[in-house]
């Protein structure tokens, strides 16, 4: 008898255990597992250097003993550039391949769909590219963290540019999904707030991908700016260009202020048709000397060839690299609640520097690169540009207590 209650005793004992590990990471003896959603599909130049940025990162921790003598291991999965299959990849990287970590999102409303999937499973996530300022202010959450500089941070980056041009009349033209929307409210707030006789005088938000680009340029023709703003990338940038410059829109007498514009997956689409007097962001890493960025380039290209950077190679990398700091300030340790106060406030290396994961709020300080557009040798390159650290980029903590809700920490 007092056998089969010490037996009863260690199966309740077993099944209490269980319930107390569901749903923590749960890592193979030696590995922590990282687990990556993203556009692979949709996105493929961006994604291939993200990738390979990610990979370069994880070899390089790996050759270095690890974190605490385990290994890293990377596992990705494609969302089909939809939030609902990004938060079903996000499950089964949690139930079938027993990941650490969550990271990844390229596009801004999966990037918020994946911060909500963190704050409902409370598991920690580190979004790494995508934009969109709620996820870290009116939707952000004590488990979610963003890597790229936001889309706030992006035209906080032109603002001074624009200004200095001396230009009153404004016409935007953006993608109408959360970034733009959100990257085109930014602008317009900062402008006026330097510049209050500013005048905007149209908005062009077509569906992302879907861009009529001849009426989009005849709108704005019509309306008579004296500069623009852009928001547009990818294919619908590529179509703007070119019916702005074949409408006479785009010529050099037209300032445009434009955000992304200057990463290579963007500029190499466009060729020989680089539009004239074009301030934009961008990552010119053709050219950029300091000696940790050219110490990444060569242990990038050692690894794949001579093959050219991507803005998603810096970003890929520098995700892993802050993973691998994070891990480290947490003594090893995976559960969220370890992972959320290593990464408060985290600083962290990155080729581009030192950056930090803002306690406040949760947001990378992670800098910027603003230039001229020019071609060169037939292709679209960045020149007279700078670097701007990203902490200068962001509002006073007293502006961010008031747009982050009370209970997300």
């Amino acid at each position: 008898m007092k056998i089969q209650v010490t037996r009863l005793g260690l199966s309740a004992a077993a099944g209490l255990m269980a319930l107390t590990l569901a749903g923590q990471p749960a890592h193979a003896s030696g590995v922590i597992k990282i687990g990556d959603i993203n556009s692979y599909k949709a996105q493929p130049v961006f994604a291939d250097g993200y990738k390979k940025g990610m990979m370069l990162a994880i070899d390089q921790i790996n050759a270095k003993d690890g974190i605490d003598g385990k290994k890293l291991e990377l596992i990705t999965r494609d969302d089909n550039a939809n939030p609902g299959d990004a938060v079903r990849a996000a499950q089964e990287l949690i139930d079938k391949d027993k990941v650490d970590i969550l990271t990844g999102s390229f596009y801004s409303n999966i990037g918020t769909a994946l911060a909500d999937f963190a704050k409902q499973k409370k598991r920690f996530m580190l979004i790494t590219e995508a934009l969109s300022d709620n996820i870290v202010w009116s939707d952000g959450n004590r488990y979610t963290f963003r890597l790229e500089a936001s889309t706030y941070m992006l035209s906080s980056s032109l603002i001074d540019a624009a200004v200095k041009s001396g230009k009153k009349r404004w016409a935007l033209v953006y993608p109408n999904y959360e970034y733009g929307t959100s990257a085109a409210k930014t602008f317009k707030e900062q402008l006026k707030a330097r510049e209050p006789d500013v005048q905007f005088v149209t908005e062009q938000a077509p569906p992302i991908g879907k861009i009529d680009a001849g009426s989009v340029t005849q709108a704005i023709i019509d309306a008579k700016p004296d500069a623009i703003f852009n928001a547009l990338f990818g294919s619908d940038l590529a179509q703007f260009v070119r019916e702005g410059q074949t409408r006479g829109l785009l010529t050099a007498k037209m300032p445009v202020f434009s955000l992304i514009t200057g990463q290579p997956e963007y500029l190499e689409p466009l060729r020989d048709e680089i539009p004239p007097n074009w301030t934009v962001t961008g990552y010119p890493w053709y050219s950029i000397k300091t000696p940790a960025h050219l110490a990444f380039l060569k242990a990038y290209q050692d690894k794949y060839g001579k093959v050219p950077l991507r803005f998603g190679s810096i970003i890929g990398y520098d995700a892993i690299k802050s993973i691998g700091a994070g891990l480290k300030a947490s003594g090893g340790k995976t559960d969220t609640d370890s992972l959320i106060k290593a990464f408060s406030g985290l600083k962290f290396d990155t080729p581009d520097g030192p950056m930090q994961y803002r306690a406040i709020d949760h947001q990378a300080t992670f800098g910027l690169y603003v230039g001229k557009l020019a071609l060169q040798d037939g292709k679209g390159v960045m020149v007279d540009y700078h670097y701007v650290p990203g902490d200068t980029l962001l509002p006073p903590d007293d502006v961010v207590r008031k747009l982050r809700p009370a209970d997300a920490d």
